[in-house]
């Protein structure tokens, strides 16, 4: 999908703090400062195009919950601290709504800091994350869980998850439809920033101004792998554990580990999440 999300439909969280004044709050006088009128409208946009991502990521991924963490100074650089849960679609109880998810905790946290995407088939039972919201998600009976960031000009403007009730691994099929959403939602807000006149999220200089088309990125060179590395790898991506791999393959864990580690070095990446990353830029997944 390549276009940018549409107009929202029912909301799916709370007006935006800086467009809706406090009740009793009396109306202020006279017109606002344009700068005032430039952030109210960047709010809306925003609050629009992420709770409306929050619901294409149910509506068109398949997922069964779709929620958008905002970052607590938005857009973050590269201190973030944490975000919270803004925007939702599909749930069924109230504990994941308005969530404080700090930097490095959970999936969500982990996507945050590590400016990647993440996944896991089975969040409860996963060891490689941290288990600080293991009530909530439990009481919306969640297990497979994908967060991707959205991330323009090295600032994070949220991160969004898909979730579904079951078990499963995220294949490329799922794991491309929801980066392409993200990426369709950062270009979106991106857009608003420049047109609302909001400050660049990145001070220094780039070239040309944030209104004008940037090229794409050229696709990364991609070392031959020999057939087995390039099957390891592709279970990898999938979100599939080492013992997955081997019983799907016929190989042993230690061989298994063995063809990832020799994917690892030819692609020049440390770890598996961003073993995933590169061979899907490189074509390799294609």
């Amino acid at each position: 999908m390549t276009t940018a999300p549409t107009a929202p439909g029912p909301p799916t969280s709370g007006p935006p703090r800086s467009a809706v004044p406090r009740s009793g709050a009396p109306a202020p006088d006279g017109p606002a400062a344009p700068d005032d009128l430039a952030a109210r409208a960047a709010a809306l946009v925003r609050d629009a195009v992420l709770g409306d991502l929050a619901r294409r990521v149910v509506a068109d991924c398949g997922a069964d919950v779709g929620l958008v963490g905002v970052p607590d100074r938005e857009p973050a650089g590269p201190a973030a601290e944490g975000m919270v849960l803004r925007h939702w679609a599909g749930t069924r109880a109230d504990l994941l709504h308005g969530l404080a998810v700090p930097a490095g905790t959970g999936l969500g946290g982990r996507a945050l800091a590590e400016r990647a995407p993440s996944w896991v088939p089975d969040y409860r039972a996963a060891t490689t994350i941290s288990h600080h919201y293991d009530a909530a998600v439990t009481a919306e009976d969640l297990y497979a869980m994908l967060t991707v960031p959205l991330l323009h000009h090295g600032a994070v403007h949220g991160v969004v998850y898909a979730s579904l009730r079951a078990v499963v691994p995220f294949g490329d099929v799922r794991i491309g439809a929801v980066t392409r959403l993200a990426e369709a939602a950062t270009r979106a807000l991106a857009g608003a920033a420049a047109w609302c006149g909001a400050p660049a999220a990145d001070p220094a200089p780039r070239g040309p101004g944030p209104s004008a088309p940037s090229a794409p990125p050229a696709p990364r060179f991609a070392p031959p792998l020999t057939r087995r590395e390039h099957e390891v790898l592709r279970w990898a991506a999938t979100g599939r554990t080492n013992p997955e791999i081997a019983a799907q393959l016929g190989l042993t864990c230690n061989t298994v580990t063995g063809y990832l580690k020799s994917a690892m070095h030819k692609l020049g990446v440390r770890n598996r999440t961003e073993l995933a990353l590169t061979a899907r830029e490189s074509g390799l997944l294609n």
